[in-house]
């Protein structure tokens, strides 16, 4: 007989496969920051690439909030400015959100392979789908303060509710990031990202950005009014200005719920696409 030893537990290639359709759509744990830590080396060597997102808002404000504003005269009792800031800031969650699940997990989920070489270690699809989302709001956070900045500079913030506005951008940034990153997960080729365009320009356009909700007709307003960047604006809006009430919980419960979502999705669509 052979004296050959068996090889230990150690020295075995380990692969988590999910075991069951609930461990398919795990929400991830402790695995995802290994690849946060992943982006921050990898943009470390490109953080002009990293700081650039935070000038498109800052251009819009300066150009339509401060320029078109003169023009345009106060709003709802404000400044037209300090209407739109908030909005820009929860359009910028938005935009890096989207852009950053969609585009990038894309080229990383179909061309890098990166998420084949991570499941061949200990981590799960629902640590990848977490780690993404997680380097997606470090992004935007990072975005939200500088720009939170720029308005307490500006003097567009009316309240002490304001120190709300950046988790609440988190809070959008995750929504968006996790919805984001369960439909890249369905796209084939670079052709499908028309529809985020498609998905993300009106609402950019028609969710109160540059008016209020009361220029449309009523059958308009409830249709906004069912649009996730709409519930984003009107929360960052009344807590920047003070119109704080019971009905901004609404707002976050719908952008909870959605980022939750979103997050189950992704995680079970990369398992099924990349463990079966």
């Amino acid at each position: 007989m052979s004296s050959a030893r068996l090889p230990a537990v150690r020295d075995l290639p380990l692969r988590v496969l999910p075991v069951s359709w609930l461990a398919r759509g795990s929400l991830g744990g402790r695995g995802s920051r290994h690849l946060v830590e992943r982006h921050a080396r990898v943009y470390r060597q490109a953080w002009l690439v990293l700081i650039s997102g935070f000038f498109e808002p800052l251009f819009f404000l300066l150009s339509i909030g401060v320029g078109l504003g003169k023009l345009v005269g106060p709003v709802a009792g404000i400044t037209y400015t300090s209407f739109v800031a908030p909005a820009l800031l929860a359009t910028s969650s938005m935009n890096g959100a989207v852009f950053d699940s969609t585009f990038n997990v894309f080229f990383r989920l179909k061309y890098n392979k990166l998420y084949d070489a991570a499941l061949s270690t200990p981590m799960r699809a629902g640590d990848i789908a977490l780690g993404e989302i997680s380097w997606a709001l470090i992004r935007g956070g990072l975005y939200g303060a500088a720009f939170m900045i720029v308005m307490l500079a500006m003097g567009l913030v009316h309240s002490l509710w304001a120190v709300l506005d950046l988790p609440s951008a988190l809070l959008i940034g995750f929504a968006f990031a996790a919805a984001g990153m369960a439909a890249t997960t369905f796209m084939r080729s670079w052709q499908h990202f028309e529809f985020v365009t498609l998905a993300t320009l009106p609402m950019f356009l028609f969710s109160t950005t540059f008016y209020p909700l009361s220029v449309y007709p009523r059958g308009i307003q409830i249709v906004v009014e069912c649009t996730p960047l709409y519930q984003g604006v009107a929360l960052l809006r009344g807590l920047t200005l003070g119109f704080v009430g019971p009905g901004l919980l609404w707002h976050v419960a719908y952008l909870a719920v959605m980022g939750l979502l979103g997050l189950y999705v992704a995680s079970f669509r990369i398992s099924k696409l990349l463990l079966t």
